[in-house]
């Protein structure tokens, strides 16, 4: 479990056996049930998690609605970006939607960690940028894209969460109604 890990983080940045070694030190792993929260609504995100196996949704609240923001499968990193940099509490929450095991890297020991360790800080910044890289597309689709070809795009792009996803979260993620997102199946 631990070298795929470090394998995924090695793809994003190559790093030599001392940086390896250093992570290693500073991870832990749990399994979290279907239902329970990686992240709670309020709780500062103190992590990067990775999903080892299982599958999470990211959403907040709006006026008392659940907005999706994004899904994680296995092999796939979350957290909440501006808890994680303003270490406030977040509006985000992470839940697992099966049982999934989870490995958590500390904000403050790898922050430390990259100060000594050269291959860290870049691993940290090439993480943060894809991140961000992911952040922009996201948005260039919900504003430049119908309601038809976001899901289309879902479709093409990540059909797991199709298949393993209730329709009332991915109509959240895609911005619409249920009901919208019927009519979109259904001409399909």
């Amino acid at each position: 479990m631990i070298d795929a890990y470090l394998e995924i983080l090695d793809a994003f940045s190559p790093l030599q056996e001392e940086a390896r070694t250093l992570i290693e030190s500073q991870i832990s792993i749990k399994d979290i049930p279907k239902g329970d929260f990686i992240l709670q609504e309020g709780s500062v995100c103190n992590h990067i998690y990775f999903l080892h196996s299982g599958f999470a949704r990211q959403f907040y609240y709006k006026n008392g609605k659940e907005i999706t923001e994004w899904f994680a499968a296995s092999k796939e990193f979350c957290f909440s970006i501006e808890s994680y940099f303003h270490q406030t509490p977040s509006k985000l929450m992470i839940q697992t939607l099966e049982d999934s095991t989870v490995i958590f890297l500390h904000r403050d020991a790898y922050m430390e960690l990259s100060k000594i360790q050269s291959d860290l800080s870049q691993l940290a910044i090439k993480m943060f940028a894809e991140s961000l890289v992911f952040s922009q597309r996201r948005m260039e689709h919900v504003l430049f894209e119908s309601a038809k070809e976001r899901y289309v795009h879902l479709l093409e792009t990540k059909p797991n969460i199709i298949q393993k996803v209730p329709l009332a979260h991915i109509a959240s993620f895609l911005g619409i109604t249920q009901e919208t997102l019927s009519r979109i199946r259904g001409q399909l």
